[in-house]
């Protein structure tokens, strides 16, 4: 499983790095980004959860 952000749609809200932080973080200018080429297998729950629960759909799980 892969996820990416879209910048441009991400709030800052920080939602996905308190879902996942394992996965997620903000970068330097607040925006959210995926650490990890591949998400591990432990990780896709809450990877999921957090691509639902993103207020702007910036997230996109594939």
């Amino acid at each position: 499983m892969k996820a990416t952000v879209e910048a441009d749609k991400c709030s800052s809200c920080g939602l996905c790095v308190e879902t996942c932080p394992d996965v997620f973080e903000m970068d330097n200018d607040d925006i959210a980004k995926v650490k990890v080429d591949v998400v591990p297998p432990n990780c896709e729950s809450c990877t999921k959860e957090a691509a639902e629960n993103c207020p702007t759909e910036a997230i996109v799980v594939k």
